[in-house]
């Protein structure tokens, strides 16, 4: 389970911390990037489901 979360973890930290240094440097398209953060977030978050989907049929059905 922790090797499939990694990934999406560090995506996630790598795509708000870009986020943010975008908003710092262009304030007024803020509504923009954050939109394209939270989509892009849950794009990220929908893998470390997906791992724990897998490892949850892995420990109880094989």
């Amino acid at each position: 389970m922790s090797f499939g979360v990694v990934g999406p973890a560090f995506a996630i930290g790598k795509i708000g911390s870009s986020a943010l240094r975008g908003i710092s440097r262009n304030p007024e398209a803020s509504s923009k990037i954050q939109t394209s953060m939270v989509l892009a977030i849950a794009f990220a978050e929908a893998l470390g489901i997906y791992a724990l989907v897998v490892s949850l049929i892995l420990k109880f059905v094989a």
